[in-house]
Parts: structure tokens; C-alpha cells; sequence
């Protein structure tokens, strides 16, 4: 028995010597394939984020301000009828008024005739009264007769230009009720929605704690969600010092810049105050930060190893931040496969 104990002995001896001669692999030697990114300068914006419905800087409805027979002009840009969508310039007539009645009754020959017969009868007596002919007052009350024709002929001319409904600025049709050619309308009926939209504005409410942050002219992005990869500048036009007690906000208003008529009024878009900024600097994925209590650190790539590099942030948006220090212009940063990285670990790095 004696013997089988040291027979066995000896070779659990052997086998151990065997296995601690055998090489073992090390963690470190085993590559961890990976993605770097070769880092370089950019902008970064600190933003606060508000939603609302962009809206046109001028419009109208227009009504009908005398009854006549409807009649809606032709477009000189299509050679057809207005319709909605089309352009208008300031002044152009869109729909005319027929009404011969009417117009028979304003007498305009009329009132253009008793003012041109005032106006001689003026010059002849100034003649007069420098010959010594007639007497000032004489005179003067030629001039009042002046003075009344010339306002019966504008007001004349007032009650005409109801007949017409006029563009009242540069703008596009948005609403454009139907009536039959021909048919009589009465006053005060809707006939034309015009907009210009080529500025915009929306009313925003932020929260009080934005307070110390929003500021008059700061620069805002707005985008739409049909409107994928366009952003559209904004700007803090107005705000208001006052806290509502109820929803603890403070409103304001964004004036927007839609020269390319991208925007279409009544949009609920979003708008991001840009608050503070930094340009040519740092700028890193928010997802590849690592932290470790109150120390923020990523990984790099220099000569197939990976090395921790503490970093220190500064302002971030919705996907990057700022790298204040810790990082430098063409470092590799791993964007892809740090998450199971050590200090020192071997690594491939893919194409």
C-alpha cells in the first residue's frame, strides 16, 4: 500500500511540473477587433430645445365690401383664373364687381367734370382779384368749391375701387371661397386668404429654469419632420420678463427666416435655442464615454494597443460632446468595440 501512495505521488507530481511548463496565453495578446475615428476639429452648440406652430408674419381675409356680380380676374403670370397657391403682387385685382347701378350712382364723369369746372372758375377769380376785380372773400369761396369737389371725387373714387379686391401685399392665396360667374354677392361675403410667409414667427413658452440662459438675438434651428436634414434660422425676437405663476414659464417669439417658402404656416416644428457655442475644438460621440465615478475616459489607438485617456467636457448636444482636455487633433478614437477594452489591450483595428 505504501508503494501505490508514493507511485501516485510521483506522478500527480509530474503532471503539475508538466502543466506549469506549458505556455499560457495572455489576455493582452489576444487583438479585440475595433473601430477608430482620427479626430478633428469642429462646432459644437450648447441648445435648449421648444416646440411650436410657425406661423405667417402677414395675412388676411379679405370680405366684400359692396354687393355686385362676381367675377374672378385672370392670373397675368398663368393666363388663368387665380386659384389657391398662386402668387399675387400688392395691388393686383383678383376679383371684380359688376354692378352698373352701382357704379351709375357714384357718377365718377360726373364729379371729375364739376371739379375740373371749379378749378377754372378758381383760376379766373385769383386773376380778377390781382386785377382789383374781386374781393377777397370773393375769391376764397372759389377755393372752398375746390375744396368740395375734390373731396366728392375721392370719395367717388373710394366707393369704385369697392368693386375690386385688391392683393394688399405680396403674398400667396391660401383661401379661396367658390361663387358662380355671374352670380350676385352680397357685402361682407369672405372672397380671398392671403399670406406672405417668406417670414415667419412662432410664440414659444419656456421653462423657468431658461431664464438665465435665453437671451434676445440668439441664433434658434428650426426643423420639421418633413423636412428631414434641413435646418431653417430663427431668432429670439421678443421675450417677455414676467413668470406665469401657473405654469411657471415665460413666454417669447422666434421671427424665422423661410426665404425658400420651405416652411408652410400652421407647422408645429421644433426649435433649438443655441445658447452658448465653441468652434474649433474637440468633439467626440456621447456613446463612446466612459466613466468610473467622477472620471470620464475613452479609449485610443496608438501603435495597435489601446490607452485610457481621462477627458474633461465641456458643452454637449443630443449625440456629441466637447473634449476641453485629454484628447488632441488626429488621435484615434475608438468608437466601435470599447466596451470590453483594458489598458494596453492588444486591438485590430477594421477598415
Amino acid at each position: 500500500m505504501r508503494y501505490k501512495i508514493l507511485l501516485a505521488t510521483a506522478a500527480l507530481g509530474i503532471a503539475l511540473t508538466a502543466c506549469n511548463n506549458q505556455p499560457q496565453s495572455n489576455p493582452n495578446d489576444v487583438e479585440t477587433p475595433v473601430t477608430v475615428q482620427e479626430l478633428a476639429l469642429g462646432s459644437i452648440s450648447k441648445l435648449i430645445n421648444t416646440t411650436g406652430t410657425a406661423l405667417a408674419t402677414y395675412g388676411v381675409e379679405l370680405t366684400s365690401e359692396t354687393s355686385g356680380y362676381y367675377s374672378l380676374n385672370k392670373n397675368p403670370a398663368t393666363g388663368q383664373a387665380y386659384k389657391l397657391g398662386d402668387h399675387v403682387k400688392k395691388g393686383q385685382v383678383i376679383i371684380r364687381f359688376e354692378d352698373r347701378e352701382y357704379e351709375n350712382g357714384i357718377a365718377i364723369d360726373s364729379k371729375k367734370l364739376s371739379l375740373e369746372i371749379a378749378e377754372q372758375e378758381q383760376n379766373k377769380q385769383k386773376e380778377l382779384y390781382e386785377k382789383g376785380g374781386v374781393t377777397l372773400s370773393e375769391m376764397r369761396n372759389t377755393e372752398v368749391r375746390v375744396l368740395s369737389a375734390r373731396h366728392d371725387l375721392e370719395s367717388a373714387e373710394m366707393n369704385l375701387e369697392k368693386m375690386n379686391v385688391l392683393a394688399p401685399f405680396d403674398g400667396v392665396i391660401v383661401t379661396l371661397p367658390h361663387y358662380t360667374a355671374g352670380s350676385r354677392v352680397a357685402s361682407g361675403k369672405p372672397m380671398i386668404g392671403v399670406m406672405s410667409y417668406s417670414k415667419m414667427y412662432m410664440d414659444i413658452n419656456m421653462p423657468e429654469s431658461a431664464i438665465e440662459y435665453i437671451q434676445l438675438n440668439q441664433p434658434v434651428k428650426i426643423t420639421h419632420y418633413t423636412l428631414p436634414g434641413d435646418t431653417i434660422a430663427g431668432v429670439i425676437s421678443e421675450l417677455s420678463p414676467a413668470i406665469s405663476t401657473e405654469t411657471r414659464t415665460f413666454k417669447g417669439k422666434i421671427t424665422i427666416d423661410n426665404a425658400g417658402l420651405k416652411l408652410r404656416p400652421g407647422m408645429f416644428v421644433k426649435a433649438d435655442v443655441v445658447v452658448d457655442q465653441a468652434e474649433s475644438t474637440i468633439i467626440i460621440p456621447k456613446d463612446v464615454v466612459l466613466s468610473n465615478r467622477n472620471r470620464k475616459y475613452v479609449f485610443i489607438v496608438e501603435k495597435n494597443t489601446a490607452i485610457v485617456r481621462n477627458i474633461t467636457v465641456g458643452l454637449e448636444d443630443e449625440n456629441n460632446m466637447q473634449v476641453i482636455d485629454g484628447l488632441r487633433e488626429s488621435d484615434n478614437l475608438v468608437i466601435k468595440g470599447f466596451e470590453t477594452l483594458r489598458e494596453n489591450s492588444r486591438v485590430k483595428v477594421l477598415k
